[in-house]
């Protein structure tokens, strides 16, 4: 199945079906389709919690609002982004990009002053939300990959972040979570699967100019 034809099977599932479970190789292609997905400076500000514990996925249930999803999916791929991102972690992307490509390091010096700068303009605010976007990148990356593979998918933003962050330990590590994405295999009894997709006419969302 191709990514366009996979999007319009897909839908946001609500009830996930508990007896069945992505394997090793499902996962693998889903955490590589969020690798490989582009980011600002290609830098990734982000990281990608796979949660599997029950006890867990409990604790975030109460803090989402008892929806389903978070405790019947085979995996939450929980997207959290930096709420601080120090020039060290700038010098370790370009170090590895000289490693990977084989150049000193050196060469990046204008590259590196010019990311710095972008960076250390933005407040505290402004750079959360910068990270954030970067993770939402990598959710539609998922979500792609996910659909492509006949893998339901509910995409979330429904929940208490503070609880999250409190659950998963992410403020002293200078991490928020910012969205979700359920995976798993759709729950016959999940009547959302029966509708009909609604979208605006690609003559409405779509403009030349």
């Amino acid at each position: 199945m191709n990514i366009v034809d996979g999007l319009k099977w897909r839908y946001a599932t609500k009830h996930f079906d508990v007896t069945k479970k992505l394997n090793k190789d499902q996962i693998e292609y889903l955490k590589q389709a969020v690798n490989y997905i582009p980011s600002s400076y290609g830098l990734q500000p982000y990281k990608v919690l796979i949660v599997e514990d029950g006890e867990i996925r409990k604790r975030l249930s109460e803090a989402a609002y008892g929806q389903p999803a978070i405790t019947e999916a085979s995996q939450l791929f929980i997207f959290v982004n930096y709420t601080e991102y120090g020039t060290e972690k700038v010098d370790e992307f370009l170090k590895l990009g000289a490693e990977t490509n084989n150049y000193p390091v050196e060469k990046t010096e204008n590259y590196k002053n010019m990311i710095n700068g972008v960076i250390s303009s933005l407040s505290k605010v402004q750079l959360s939300n910068w990270t954030a976007k970067q993770a939402y990148i990598g959710l539609g990356a998922l979500i792609c990959a996910a659909s492509e593979q006949q893998i339901d998918i509910c995409p979330m933003e429904g929940f208490d972040k503070e609880k999250f962050d409190e659950i998963l330990g992410l403020k002293e590590r200078n991490l928020t979570s910012a969205c979700i994405g359920a995976v798993g295999y759709r729950s016959p009894e999940d009547t959302n699967q029966f509708l009909k997709k609604v979208r605006k006419p690609m003559e409405e969302l779509f403009e030349t100019i």
